[in-house]
Order: C-alpha cells, then sequence, then structure tokens
C-alpha cells in the first residue's frame, strides 16, 4: 500500500487507544515514535473509560462489522494478556449477552467452513441464565473470547513501549507538509514536531487538523456517551446476591467487581448514546437513562439496586467518541497521492476496547508491507482511502 520512508520516525497525534495502539505497533518494530497528546496525562478523553468490554459484535449473516470485531476482541484480548495485570486491569471472563428484542443473532453455522469457527460464541446455557439472575428460557448469548477491561490501563502500557515518546500538554494547531516532512505546530506557530510519516489518531480532533488539507473528505462525526457507576460497599448482601459473576450486555453492559478510578471495587452500568454533541459533561438525566437500561438488561438487579442512583452515591463518567457513517473505523493513508506520509487511526466509535489493537496493528502491517492481522477482504473496508476524493 504504501514504501516504508527512509527515515523510520513517526509522529502520532493522540495519546489514546487508536494513538497508544499505532505507536507500539511501530515501536516494536523498530521505529521511534513521538506521540504528541494536549492533555496533561493518561485517559483525558474516551480513553478514560473507567471500565468496559472486549466482546465480539454478531449477526445472523456473519457481516464485516462482526467478523472484523471478533479479530479485534481476539487482538485486545492477545495484548492485555501481553501487557496487563489480569484480575485489576483486565479478565477473560466471558460475557453473557441478553438477546432483548430478538436483535442478535449467531449465523448459521456451516461445519466445512473454518471462517464460521466463532472463537467461542454460543447460545447460552441455561446454567449461564440462571447465574445472571435472567429467566429460564430468555434468549442469550454466551461470548467465551471476551472480557473487561480497563483502558487507560492499556493505554499507559502502551506508551511505555520503549522507542515511545510523549510529549503531554502540545495542543496541536495545524499540520502542514514541508518538503518531505509533515510539520505540527501549536497556537504560536512553534514547531511540535516534524516527521515524514504523520499518523492523526486524535478521535474527533482529528478533524480540526485535518479539515483544513485539500481533499480531506472523511465524515468524522461526536458521539458522547455516559456511564453510571458506584461503590460495591455501597451493595447490600440482597443486592449482591443478585450480582452476576460475569459481565452482561445486550442493552449497554454492566460490569461489576472492577477497580473504579479511586481504585475501590465498583459497579458499571452504560453507556447513553448521543450524537453531534461535542461536550462531554456528567449529566443527572443520563443517570437516569442508564438506570432504566439497567432495568431493562437485568430486571430483578435494576429493582433491587434503585437506591444506588441517588446523587449521593452514584458516579458518573461521559466522554466523545468519533464515529463514522458505516460504523467501521478509517485506517491508513488518507490520500496517498495528494498527502502523501499522512496517515490516520479513527472513527472507532463505541468500539474502541475491541478495535484499536487491530487497527494499529493493521496500519503498521501496511506501513511494513507485512501479512495483514486480517484477510484482505476485510480490510479494505476499513482503509482510509475508501473516502478519498476522485
Amino acid at each position: 500500500m504504501s514504501h516504508p520512508p527512509q527515515t523510520r520516525h513517526a509522529l502520532v497525534m493522540g495519546a489514546g487507544l487508536s494513538g497508544s495502539a499505532v505507536a507500539h505497533s511501530l515501536a516494536v518494530r523498530g521505529w521511534a515514535v513521538t506521540v504528541i497528546d494536549q492533555a496533561g496525562g493518561v485517559g483525558a478523553g474516551a480513553s478514560g473509560l473507567p471500565a468496559g468490554l472486549a466482546a465480539p459484535h454478531v449477526s445472523p449473516d456473519d457481516n464485516v462489522l462482526s467478523r472484523i470485531t471478533r479479530a479485534g476482541v481476539s487482538a485486545t484480548l492477545q495484548r492485555a494478556q501481553t501487557l496487563l495485570q489480569s484480575g485489576t486491569d483486565w479478565a477473560l471472563t466471558g460475557v453473557l449477552e441478553h438477546n432483548l428484542a430478538g436483535k442478535r443473532k449467531l449465523p448459521t453455522a456451516d461445519p466445512g467452513s473454518p471462517d464460521n469457527a466463532l472463537d467461542g460464541s454460543s447460545p447460552a446455557s441455561a446454567a449461564q441464565i440462571a447465574a445472571a439472575g435472567l429467566a429460564p428460557g430468555t434468549p442469550a448469548l454466551w461470548h467465551g473470547q471476551a472480557g473487561w477491561i480497563r483502558p487507560r490501563q492499556l493505554v499507559a502500557a502502551q506508551l511505555q513501549t520503549p522507542g515511545v515518546q510523549v510529549l503531554w500538554q502540545h495542543k496541536a494547531q495545524a499540520i502542514e507538509r514541508r518538503g518531505d516532512l509533515w510539520t505540527v505546530t501549536d497556537a504560536q506557530g512553534q514547531t511540535l514536531g516534524q516527521a515524514s510519516l504523520l499518523v492523526v489518531a486524535s478521535a474527533f480532533d482529528s478533524l480540526a487538523l485535518l479539515q483544513p488539507l485539500p481533499g480531506f473528505a472523511v465524515p468524522l462525526n461526536p458521539l458522547r456517551g455516559q456511564i453510571s457507576f458506584g461503590h460495591m460497599h455501597d451493595l447490600n448482601e440482597a443486592q449482591r446476591q443478585l450480582l452476576p459473576p460475569f459481565p452482561v450486555n445486550g442493552h449497554g453492559s454492566f460490569i461489576s467487581n472492577v477497580p473504579t478510578p479511586d481504585g475501590q471495587p465498583g459497579w458499571y452500568i452504560g453507556s447513553t448514546f448521543e450524537r453531534n454533541c461535542e461536550q462531554a459533561p456528567v449529566r443527572e438525566e443520563d443517570h437516569a437513562a442508564n438506570q432504566l437500561r439497567l432495568a431493562t438488561l437485568l430486571p430483578d438487579l435494576g429493582a433491587a439496586m434503585q437506591d444506588q442512583f441517588g446523587p449521593e452515591r452514584v458516579h458518573g463518567w461521559a466522554g466523545l467518541r468519533c464515529t463514522l457513517p458505516n460504523r467501521l473505523p478509517a485506517v491508513g493513508p488518507i490520500d496517498s497521492e495528494r498527502l502523501p506520509g499522512l496517515w490516520l487511526c479513527a472513527g472507532m466509535g463505541a468500539r474502541g476496547i475491541s478495535l484499536a489493537v487491530l487497527c494499529g496493528e493493521l496500519l503498521a502491517a501496511w506501513l511494513e508491507n507485512e501479512a495483514l492481522p486480517l484477510a484482505p477482504s476485510l480490510a479494505k473496508h476499513l482503509a482510509a482511502e475508501r473516502y478519498k476524493k476522485h
């Protein structure tokens, strides 16, 4: 797709899930990587989500999104196993998916096709449904290759890869090509960095940097999300008895016994989805929306935990994700003819945990002309150049 530049130095804009994944994937291949971020430290944007799930997306026809997400979850879990501490930073718990309104169905497996090996996804057993506190016969799926993860821990570990340098509190104002180098400058016109390869991975903030460039047409949109969480020590014995022993998703997701930002064990429900919102305050009405989510997802637990959503107990976190119309990220060169050396890794939406590691590996594999981490027929659906203006 592109030939590696002679000088193996890359600039990466953004130190979140996408940027840190790109930085790690390039650094382990021998690149010197400088990451530039306006925040003061790890997890200021959507990657500050206290806890989330790496779980596959399933569809009756095993569509492109399902196949890419499955590969992505596998890549994330592998990375977590390598870099993180099991039990405190992440855990391979399995995830039960409550199949509300019949939205999610497994494809009909073709025994002769290895592509239909669904990596541990199957109809949930009666015992698993009962353990989740759902009524017998509730339609549900079980994803064995899935679990919870604390994104900040993954971001921090990826940024600590030898060869990666992070410039915190550096706000980029503009990018331009000077000779063979991409130059990043701040509001005062000071140069923050120069390299022949610049990867923009700063979620929705990517748009302001890229829009002034000739021919840029990737339709990045903001998506605000809020989760509600509380502390395990606030739960009474009756509430604890109803907690599922694994995360449950299907209408938002519920996770328990995972450390909160203050290090205390906690529970989480969310998240909300608000499109075209460029701010991310925590809102009372979104706690109410998440309470309703829990009541729908796990009715008995939702009824029992009503008191946990009072203002003196419930905590919130909100962040901005970045989406694209077909829910698939944009990765790789933006326009290799008009903008050589300018690459993108953005548009993960609400699936950053499941897709960022895979996208970083795909970008590095394209750059190094390696075998791709997923089938070329799927990789083409992620190529940023699909938005190139002809």
